[in-house]
């Protein structure tokens, strides 16, 4: 099936050259940092973790809130999302390909890579990401394409499939559940040393995941005349509402608890973040994601503007920004500044770790698009 991935327009060609020049750059960039080491990031003793981890944090979101169309779908045989699933299962491959390049480049030395194969640690929530994660991989990339085949056969798909699709509901919570895992273990980073983590984390990831999904569908129905029902629609906006109004709630929750307690280190990084106190780098990028927060939530609450087309892409939009920003960049960020010792050193990406972003987001693009691809061909012979 993977041929007719070579079969497209002008603009099609134009878009694959586009990603592949932009993966070039990117490959280039990261050949320097292997040359020259993470001293060419702005990574430093005090920020360990920068724009990579946060990529893999948001990423790994996005790619469990396959499940909100997984779930609805064969557990409760919603048909609105009969023609859709396959594209939710899709972006989790594309988007856990992306989340597992973000752990090489931020890796000094990437063959070291293999040290968590050849020595397991159990005790070791790396150890269980990595199972997780490309445990996660592997169902979704086997799920879609033997769902795609029965689709091209006209047949249903084999019972041991079905019985993956159940076994990949609860691993999609796992993965996001285990990475926040990742910090909330870390109690000498008191930003992180949260029991909301991991919850917040899937509350955000079912708000912008969707919201991702269905911007994506959209410009597929736009470019491929893909059919998507109003129902399904309407039915995922609802759900980005619900999940994005309770990861409001939860931070609202972490701000009442570390002001009202007076709890010193999670206030100096609130400080940091929204005041400014320390540095003045992410306090402007805090606050467009307080505005962009509040008017997505009012747009997907009000029925009105959820129902109109254009309103509604606007708020899908500033749901994925603001949740990149939040989970993206402030979160991974605001553990480091200040550090336990009340010391600030700030942080920012270099031009080497903003192109090697682009060029991994660049790859996940290329496989998202030569599997929306192939799954569109596909539905097309299907029904016709």
């Amino acid at each position: 099936m993977l041929e007719k991935a070579l079969q497209g327009n002008k603009a099609y060609w134009g878009w694959i050259t586009t990603l592949l020049v932009f993966i070039g750059i990117g490959f280039g960039f990261y050949i320097y940092q292997l040359q020259h080491g993470l001293t060419v990031t702005g990574l430093s003793r005090d920020v360990s973790w920068g724009l990579y981890i946060g990529q893999l944090t948001y990423m790994v979101g996005i790619a469990a809130s396959a499940v909100m169309l997984v779930l609805p779908y064969y557990l409760h045989n919603y048909k609105a999302y009969s023609q859709l699933v396959i594209f939710g299962e899709f972006l989790a491959v594309s988007a856990v390909i992306v989340c597992l390049l973000f752990v090489v480049v931020d890796l000094g030395q990437p063959q070291r890579l293999m040290n968590v194969v050849r020595f397991p640690t159990p005790n070791s929530i790396l150890f269980w990401d990595m199972v997780v994660l490309n445990g996660y991989l592997f169902l979704n990339l086997v799920i879609g394409w033997s769902v795609l085949q029965a689709m091209k056969k006209g047949i249903r798909p084999a019972g041991w499939v079905k019985f993956l699709i159940y076994v990949s509901i609860p691993w999609a919570v796992s993965i996001h559940t285990v990475t926040a895992f990742l910090y909330a273990g870390l109690p000498g980073r008191y930003f992180w040393f949260d029991s909301l983590m991991a919850a917040s984390f899937l509350a955000s990831a079912f708000a912008a995941g969707p919201a991702l999904l269905l911007l994506l569908l959209f410009i597929v129905r736009r470019v491929a005349g893909l059919v998507i029902p109003q129902e399904a629609i309407q039915t995922m906006a609802k759900v980005i509402a619900y999940a994005w109004a309770i990861n409001l709630f939860m931070l609202l929750l972490k701000v009442f608890s570390a002001y009202y307690s007076q709890y010193p280190g999670k206030m100096l990084t609130f400080d940091y973040l929204y005041g400014g106190v320390g540095g003045q780098l992410l306090m402007p990028w805090m606050w467009n994601f307080v505005f962009l927060a509040v008017v997505a939530l009012a747009l997907l609450i009000i029925p009105a503007t959820r129902k109109n087309q254009t309103t509604l892409t606007i708020a899908l939009i500033m749901v994925f920004v603001a949740g990149w920003i939040d989970k993206g960049l402030a979160l991974i960020i605001g553990g480091f500044v200040p550090n336990p010792f009340k010391t600030y050193t700030e942080y920012w990406p270099t031009i080497p770790e903003f192109f090697i972003t682009v060029g991994i987001y660049a790859i996940g693009l290329l496989i998202l698009t030569v599997l929306y691809k192939v799954a569109l061909s596909v539905q097309r012979e299907a029904a016709s």
